[in-house]
C-alpha cells in the first residue's frame, strides 16, 4: 500500500478546495437523499392504507435500493471511460417522475415501478456527484467528503419529519411535494455544468499525461495490486454489514417502538430521527477527524465501535433509548463519508467506480437484507428480529484487517 501514487498528484491537479461547488452539490446531495426519504417515510401509511405485509415494506424498500445502488458502480464505470456530466440533471429528471408516480400510485405494482425511477435517479447522481466532490475538494478530502455525505444524510433525516408533519395529515398525496425537491436540485445542477465540464476536461487531460508516462504506467500497475482488491472487498463487505443494521433500524425500528412500546406512529418516528440526525453530526465530524487520524482508524472506530450500543439498545427503557440511539446514530455514521475518501485513494483512476462500489454496490446488497429482515419479523417477530440485528456491528471488528492508509496520505506531501 504505500506504493500507491498519490491520486491527488495523479487525477487532480487542483490543491484548493472550492467550496461554493461543494455546498452547491452538498445541497443537491440532501435533496436527491429527500426524494429517496419520502419511500419509507410512507411506509407506515402505505401499511394501513394498502394493507400491506412486511414482507411487501421489505421489498419496497429492495428495490429503491437495488436500482439506487446496484447501478451506481455501472454509472460509475461508464463515466469514467466516457464523462457524461449532463447525466446529473438528467438523473434528477427521472427522480421526478418518480415523484409524481409515487404521489398517485393506486395499488402495490404501481407503486413499485414509480420506486424504480426515484432509485435509476439516485443511481446516475452519486457516482457524478461523487466525483464533482472529487475535483473541488483539493486536499482537504474528508472534509470535502464529509460535507457533501452531510448533506445526503440530512436529507434521508427528513423522512419521519415528513411522515410526522406531512404523509399522517396528507396520505400519500403528499409525496407529491417531492416534485419541488427535483425541480430545485435540476436547477441547481445547470448551474454547475460549466464548471463541472471544465474541470472533466483538465482531469481528462491529465489523465492521458499520466497515462503516456513511465510513472502512469506504473501507477497503474500498483493500483491494482492484490493488496488494493483485498481491501475493496473488505471494505465493500463491511458497508454491507453496516448498511444491513442501518435498514432494520431505519426501517422497521419504527415498528418495534409501535408494537413494543405502545407508541404511536407519530411517536415512533422521534427516535428514528434522531438517530438519523445524529448520523448526520457524526458522518461530518467523522470526515474531519479521518483527516487528523487516519481513514482506516475511522472506519474501525465507527463499526466496531457501534456494537456495545447496537447490543444494549433492545434491553433498554424508552427514556435510554433516546440518548443511546442518538449516540449510535453519531458512532456508526461517523465512516460513512470516510469508507468513500478510503475507496478512492485505492483507485484514483476510478473515481466513479470507486465511489458506486462503496456507497452504491453494497448499500444494494444491504437492501437484500431490508427483504429478509421484513421475512423475519413476518416469520419472528419484531422483537426478537430487533435482537438478532443487534449484533451485526461486531462484523466491523473485521475492518483491523484492512491496510494502513497512512502511507497512502503522507505520499502527498
Amino acid at each position: 500500500m504505500a506504493s500507491i501514487a498519490s491520486p491527488q498528484r495523479a487525477s487532480n491537479p487542483g490543491t484548493k478546495t472550492v467550496m461554493p461547488v461543494l455546498f452547491a452539490i452538498s445541497l443537491v446531495h440532501m435533496l436527491n437523499d429527500s426524494m429517496q426519504a419520502v419511500v419509507p417515510a410512507l411506509y407506515a401509511i402505505l401499511e394501513e392504507s394498502l394493507n400491506l405485509s412486511m414482507v411487501q415494506v421489505g421489498l419496497i424498500g429492495f428495490m429503491l435500493n437495488m436500482t439506487s445502488s446496484v447501478m451506481q458502480p455501472v454509472v460509475g464505470a461508464y463515466s469514467d471511460k466516457r464523462t457524461l456530466p449532463n447525466m446529473l440533471p438528467m438523473g434528477m429528471g427521472l427522480s421526478l417522475i418518480g415523484m409524481v408516480g409515487l404521489a398517485f400510485a393506486p395499488h402495490f405494482w404501481v407503486l413499485l415501478v414509480a420506486v424504480v425511477f426515484i432509485g435509476l435517479g439516485s443511481a446516475i447522481f452519486h457516482p457524478e456527484g461523487s466525483r464533482v466532490v472529487y475535483f473541488a475538494a483539493g486536499e482537504r478530502r474528508g472534509f470535502a467528503q464529509s460535507v457533501y455525505q452531510v448533506g445526503g444524510n440530512a436529507g434521508s433525516t427528513l423522512g419521519p419529519l415528513m411522515t410526522a408533519l406531512v404523509f399522517v395529515h396528507l396520505g400519500q398525496i403528499g409525496a407529491i411535494w417531492g416534485t419541488l425537491f427535483a425541480g430545485l436540485a435540476i436547477a441547481v445542477l445547470f448551474g454547475l455544468l460549466p464548471w463541472y465540464k471544465r474541470k472533466l476536461a483538465e482531469w481528462e487531460a491529465e489523465r492521458s499525461r499520466t497515462a503516456s508516462s513511465r510513472a502512469g504506467a506504473a501507477f497503474v500497475e500498483k493500483a491494482s495490486h492484490p493488496r488494493v482488491k483485498f481491501a475493496m472487498g473488505m471494505l465493500v463487505f463491511l458497508v454491507f454489514a453496516r448498511s444491513w443494521y442501518h435498514s432494520g433500524i431505519g426501517s422497521f425500528y419504527q415498528f418495534y417502538l409501535k408494537y413494543d412500546y405502545g407508541l404511536t406512529t407519530q411517536q415512533a418516528q422521534i427516535p428514528v430521527f434522531v438517530f438519523l440526525a445524529a448520523g448526520v453530526l457524526g458522518t461530518f465530524f467523522g470526515g474531519v477527524l479521518a483527516d487528523r487520524f487516519g481513514l482506516k482508524n475511522m472506519i474501525v472506530f465507527s463499526i466496531a465501535g457501534a456494537a456495545p450500543l447496537a447490543l444494549i439498545l433492545p434491553h433498554l427503557s424508552l427514556f435510554w433509548a433516546y440518548p443511546v440511539i442518538a449516540l449510535l446514530g453519531f458512532v456508526i455514521l461517523s465512516g460513512f463519508s470516510v469508507t468513500v475518501v478510503y475507496a478512492q485513494f485505492l483507485m484514483p483512476s476510478n473515481v466513479g467506480m470507486a465511489s458506486g462500489l462503496t456507497t452504491g454496490l453494497a448499500f444494494g446488497m444491504g437492501a437484500i437484507g431490508g427483504v429478509a429482515l421484513g421475512q423475519a419479523i413476518d416469520m419472528f417477530g419484531i422483537s426478537n428480529v430487533m435482537f438478532v440485528i443487534s449484533f451485526f456491528p461486531l462484523v466491523g471488528l473485521l475492518a483491523i484487517l484492512l491496510p494502513s492508509d497512512r502511507p497512502l496520505r503522507l505520499s502527498r506531501y
